[in-house]
């Protein structure tokens, strides 16, 4: 159990004194509050009071903010970090795969990560999911907010991917770090919802999930640092383009044998088909 989870208790005096504030119903309030922050740990308390009130509960920014406050919850954006920037939060899941970044067969194994990226209209996030068995960018999803809905629409879009192709992704370890938007109920959700088993790396493990910090540096040299970026549009057309023309089909990897992610799995699905 979480620390927010412990301290839901906790909540219900002041959810009840917030429900009077407001004339809502006893505990509404702050049940709300405390399901949007659960869901999207990053939100000050704005962004919070607008969730509660898309949920249909009214009151005002300076309600939310007090049961924040009183309750202890932060943005993690907002409140302040020790000298090395980010306090990794409590994992959601086990670590299963301990390093050991391989593969013997598709939908084995996904790690799954977010970048985010500048235009001149403001940031792009892109969370996307690689299946370490041939370095395929199996799902992916495009945002400019970076909330839980990002991440979960990613390893959505990866299920189907697979789905189409007559893959099954039923037990598939979905490796990724401590953010927030993985560490989201929605999130966790998600894999429950399409048999995925989530993983979770350790913290201060430097070589832990460099394979997808790896791909993001492609993304950067081959086509982030090429140019400015007027609007996310342009850049959000520039990803897509590149994934899935000149990284899937053209990028020869030399851990597949010079082979792109595409014909390696076209050859290695094949053989291991025939072999069955």
């Amino acid at each position: 159990m979480s620390g927010l989870e412990a301290g839901a208790p906790a909540l219900l005096p002041l959810a009840r004194r917030a429900g009077r504030a407001t004339g809502a119903g006893p505990g509404l309030p702050g049940r709300r509050v405390f399901d949007a922050h659960l869901d999207d740990p990053e939100f000050g308390h704005r962004l919070l009071a607008d969730e509660a009130r898309d949920a249909g509960q009214s009151g005002c920014d300076r309600t939310v903010w007090r049961i924040c406050c009183d309750q202890q919850w932060w943005s993690t954006f907002g409140k302040k970090r020790g000298k090395n920037g980010k306090k990794p939060g409590p994992p959601a899941h086990d670590d299963l795969v301990r390093r050991d970044f391989t593969a013997d067969t598709a939908n084995q194994l996904w790690l799954t990560d977010i970048s985010e990226h500048a235009t001149g209209e403001g940031k792009l996030y892109l969370c996307a999911v690689k299946d370490v068995f041939s370095n395929r960018i199996v799902g992916y999803s495009i945002s400019d907010r970076m909330k839980a809905r990002l991440a979960v629409d990613a390893v959505s879009s990866a299920v189907a991917r697979r789905a189409v192709e007559g893959g099954d992704t039923a037990g598939c370890i979905v490796h990724s770090d401590r953010g927030s938007q993985f560490r989201s109920r929605k999130f966790v959700a998600a894999l429950r919802h399409h048999n995925l088993l989530g993983s979770m790396g350790q913290v201060g493990s430097a070589g832990d999930n460099a394979a997808m910090e790896s791909f993001f540096g492609l993304l950067q040299n081959n086509v982030l640092d090429r140019q400015r970026w007027a609007t996310r549009q342009q850049l959000r057309i520039a990803i897509i383009t590149w994934i899935e023309r000149t990284y899937h089909r053209r990028r020869r990897q030399h851990r597949l044998g010079r082979l792109t992610p595409i014909e390696y799995e076209t050859i290695m699905t094949t053989n291991q088909a025939q072999a069955a």
